[in-house]
């Protein structure tokens, strides 16, 4: 009989999958030092401009305290520039619909 792997189950309780920053009080943290063009949104979250390979990109990153230093972790997305013009493009429907519904 074929054995099967065990299924990890996520935890649907935490909006967080990068580790244990979540636990126990809130310690002052900085952004890893040298880091520019990085933009603070709140909760750990952070806006980057960066360079890949030539292509600059938008990303939307949630960080973790990694020594009580933030680094940027799994959880976000990184958008092309033709994704991000797209985004902005749509930003006064996106306020339209939170009028509506919010």
């Amino acid at each position: 009989m074929p054995k099967t792997k065990p299924s990890k189950k996520k935890s649907e309780s935490s909006d967080s999958d990068s580790g244990p920053e979540d636990r126990g009080p809130a310690k002052k943290q900085k952004v890893a030092t040298g880091e520019e063009n990085l933009w603070n949104i709140g909760k750990n979250r952070m806006v980057k401009l960066s360079e890949f390979k030539g292509k600059w990109y938008v990303n939307i990153r949630e960080y973790y305290d990694a020594g009580g230093e933030l680094r940027p972790g799994k959880k976000g997305i990184m958008l092309t520039m033709e994704q991000w013009q797209a985004f902005k493009g749509i930003i006064g429907e996106v306020e339209d619909a939170i009028k509506k519904n919010v």
